[in-house]
């Protein structure tokens, strides 16, 4: 009997929630999981020697990963993703990989209509045809609230690790949050996982009083989740005395951004009649809210060939001349120097300290 190894594309820490559900979902006897390789320079040099040269990056990261799965043994490939253009890849993903030779089953679990948990029943049945529509929506569920429960833990350490007291337990707790999040088995192993790390991270001193910078991370969303893609952007800018606040995340892009669609163009209707794609919009409205809410800088990021932030851009730039708010922009491809974006981050955070200290001296004068 043929046995199955599973794979899927890396994106952030999202691939132990996903590795979760599809161990808890496949029989062992008859299938593997193999966990994606973290993204890596070879990832995306690998993915961009097999992609089109126009593609934009995020494709050539995921083309990458499943090659890398594929020459470890992966004969069946999941496509979790979807959204702008990146929801047409499928096709053409798993048409360059039969080309190159490669054997392998492909399933697609979003379509153009968003998640649909019957449809995606069904698909992942062909691999476990015992599993039950019960069984498999209760497993389906808790691997939502796993993964809500981990971007709401990492929101609250992006926001506050510049404050913390002592250096590096937010760290250590991360760690150990995502080891144990493996082992999760059912809901009451999920309750006490919970009840175990509010305890440990909501209880972390912190120094609330300190001096930082405030920053805003907005753009295009695999740029944004993966921290390989932009060079651990948000690790950086901590190093440099900077809170950060970025909207975007999983959670958000199933359950909130539908919601938020109107809202969006409400707040951005100076600048826009209508939605221009993907997370264009979404961009200039999260700067106009963080400049609002007082934030010192905004960071916009895109992957090299990603159109909708592209027409994001120009709008952008009015934004920040009408809020007085600086924007610097990172795009991202095969060919980016990792030394030149820790060059122009240390630029743009001496100019938003200058620009504070400028403004706190102006506000001490007229006093």
């Amino acid at each position: 009997m043929k046995k199955y190894i599973v794979s899927f594309p890396h994106i952030g820490n999202y691939y132990i929630p996903i590795y979760n559900l599809f161990s808890n979902i496949f029989d062992s006897e008859t299938t593997d999981i193999l966990i994606p390789k973290k993204n890596s320079s070879q990832s995306l040099e690998i993915g961009s020697i097999n992609s089109p040269d126009f593609v934009c990056t995020p494709f050539k990261y995921n083309m990458g990963n499943y090659i890398e799965s594929l020459e470890q043994g992966a004969n069946v490939l999941i496509q979790i993703g979807g959204g702008c253009r990146y929801g047409y890849y499928s096709e053409v993903q798993e048409q360059i990989l039969k080309d190159m030779g490669y054997k392998f089953d492909y399933i697609t679990l979003s379509d153009a209509n968003g998640i649909n948990i019957p449809k995606i029943y069904k698909k992942l049945k062909k691999l476990n045809p015992k599993i039950t529509f019960g069984k498999f929506v209760s497993r389906f569920l808790l691997t939502i609230n796993m993964i809500n429960y981990l971007d709401q833990i990492e929101k609250y350490i992006r926001e506050n690790i510049i404050y913390e007291v002592s250096s590096d337990v937010f760290k250590k707790i991360h760690k150990s949050f995502l080891n144990d999040m493996k082992n999760i088995k059912n809901r009451s192993d999920f309750k006490r996982f919970k009840k175990v790390y509010d305890n440990k991270i909501y209880t972390v001193k912190l120094d609330k009083n300190k001096e930082v910078l405030k920053i805003g991370i907005v753009g295009e969303l695999y740029s944004l989740m993966e921290p390989f893609a932009s060079f651990f952007i948000e690790e950086k800018l901590t190093k440099l005395n900077a809170t950060l606040r970025r909207y975007t995340t999983v959670t958000y892009l199933l359950f909130e951004k539908g919601k938020y669609e109107k809202k969006i163009l409400d707040i951005a209707h100076h600048y826009l009649d209508y939605t221009i794609g993907a997370d264009g919009a979404e961009s200039v409205a999260h700067t106009i809210e963080l400049a609002r809410d007082g934030y010192d800088g905004i960071i916009h990021l895109k992957p090299f060939g990603c159109t909708p932030e592209i027409n994001a851009m120009p709008i952008l730039q009015k934004v920040s001349r009408d809020y007085d708010i600086p924007i610097m922009y990172l795009t991202f491809d095969s060919q980016t120097s990792g030394e030149g974006i820790i060059t122009r981050l240390e630029a743009f955070c001496d100019m938003l300290e200058m620009k504070k200290n400028n403004k706190n001296i102006r506000r001490s004068e007229a006093v």
